[in-house]
């Protein structure tokens, strides 16, 4: 049965993406670092469909998680053929005074279990002529972020990956999309320390829901990039009208808390 593998399924626009998935005739394999959280997903995902649904507790920041999950998957004969890199996190502060081992797992989750799954899962599906990726980025992407430095530089590598890897494969039949949300309510501000920042303080802050439909949307249509909101759209597309340090000071105004 066709298989979707879903990273940081347990919450949010991961929890939204897997309930589309199964809709739409998936099998969803959800991935999260906590067993609990996924088995109630799980569990409220076999409730409402018929769908068979694949639990596994990985912690992907961990170095070569993602290789051992493949391994995993495949010596289950579950074969994946959507793949949607959602996991990740940020963190807010200045680079020098947050923790280093907390910033490296950054880097390993938003960037190097995001490029391993993709470099394991690619082959069956350019093999099969047929796939879909869904990597998560942010309008983080777009410009850099002061108090936010390792998260926005790891969001511009994703952005900049998918685009590349998305010409690379299209010749096979396979479609990658890059899903760039801007502030959303899911459980990302709360870790990152951003309850009180002026960016989700602001107003315009979408529900992981629409974030989560509109960039499945955008994945099966073949795009390439998809920005969720006119206004975040908007402010994507103007921040090449700036100097990079003009966006730097904006960034870091919305970082602020009020």
């Amino acid at each position: 049965m066709p298989a979707a593998l879903i990273t940081g399924a347990s919450t949010g626009i991961g929890r939204e993406l897997a309930f589309i998935a199964a809709d739409n005739g998936y099998d969803p394999v959800l991935v999260a670092r906590t067993a609990g959280a996924l088995e109630t997903v799980a569990t409220e995902i076999q409730r409402k469909t018929s769908r068979k649904v694949h639990v596994f507790p990985v912690d992907l920041s961990e170095p070569n998680a993602a290789r051992t999950l493949i391994d995993v998957i495949t010596n289950a004969e579950v074969t994946v053929d959507v793949l949607i890199n959602n996991a990740g996190f940020g963190l807010v502060g200045k680079l020098w005074e947050l923790p280093d081992d907390q910033q490296m797992q950054m880097v390993q989750l938003n960037i190097g279990a995001l490029t391993q799954l993709t470099r394991l899962c690619l082959p069956g599906m350019v093999e099969r002529r047929n796939g879909y990726i869904l990597n998560l980025a942010s309008t983080a992407a777009f410009q850099p972020g002061p108090l936010m430095a390792v998260y926005y530089a790891s969001k511009a590598y994703v952005l900049s990956f998918s685009e590349a890897v998305h010409n690379e494969v299209k010749e096979y039949g396979v479609k990658v999309c890059c899903l760039c949300p801007g502030p959303t309510l899911t459980e990302f501000m709360n870790r990152a320390g951003m309850t009180n920042a002026k960016l989700f303080q602001s107003g315009g802050v979408m529900g992981a829901a629409e974030v989560a439909q509109t960039g499945w949307d955008a994945m099966r249509a073949g795009r390439s990039l998809v920005v969720p909101g006119a206004l975040n759209a908007t402010m994507a597309f103007l921040t090449r009208f700036g100097s990079r340090q003009m966006m730097a000071g904006i960034a870091r105004s919305l970082q602020e808390t009020k």
